[in-house]
């Protein structure tokens, strides 16, 4: 299978995360999709030229929670990391829901000015607090975010968690956070590697824009 992604994005993360947690080797294939070699190539495969983007067989799939259950449901060994249970998955999909139109959406609000190298209003601020504070509250109910185990909530949520760390956002306070992001970074094989090399390239990244 062809992974085309970038280490700095949190969705790809996502991606990279599950594919560990089933065993799932990915041809890896770094793209900038701001080349426009590359991205001609990558629009080739998807209309859109967004990453992550997934080629298995042929068959293309883009946008990371639909790589990501997409894998889930044709390589599983069984259900755990989405069940079946309407009511269980219903609560992982109100999870992402949450992640890419709240949690993960205000922390892009709140990094676009800190790239352009303005200061982010109070009112973007403030919006990402609440977001975290759903997400401490989210955790501090249960062990993980959707269920009493390990889920594809959890895998993608954490990228988004991790990239607080773009602007220097002090977790402190968030005590079910920080406990669960041990969790899960415990139940991810070789998790430590996705996650140095997703700082590293990040830190290069940032220093770029200074």
């Amino acid at each position: 299978m062809d992974f085309y992604y970038s280490i700095i994005s949190p969705p790809c993360q996502s991606v990279l995360l599950v594919a560990r947690k089933l065993g799932i080797t990915l041809n890896l294939k770094k793209t900038n999709v701001h080349d426009p070699a590359e991205k001609d190539a990558l629009t080739k495969l998807n209309p859109q030229h967004t990453i992550p983007t997934l080629v298995d067989n042929g068959h293309v799939v883009w946008e990371s929670y639909a790589i990501v259950l997409y894998l889930v449901e044709k390589y599983g060994k069984d259900d755990k990391l989405y069940p079946k249970d309407p009511k269980v998955r219903s609560v992982i999909n109100q999870r992402l829901f949450f992640d890419i139109g709240t949690l993960y959406k205000n922390i892009i609000a709140v990094v676009g000015p800190i790239m352009r190298k303005e200061q982010p209003s109070d009112e973007l601020k403030e919006k990402l607090k609440q977001a975290i504070d759903l997400m401490e509250l989210f955790v501090s109910k249960r062990s993980y975010a959707a269920a009493d185990h390990l889920t594809v909530a959890d895998l993608c949520l954490v990228g988004s968690v991790n990239a607080l760390s773009w602007m220097k956002f002090d977790l402190e306070g968030y005590p079910g956070i920080k406990a669960w992001m041990a969790r899960v970074a415990a139940e991810v094989p070789h998790y430590a590697e996705v996650r140095k090399e997703a700082d590293e390239a990040t830190k290069e990244y940032m220093a770029t824009r200074k």
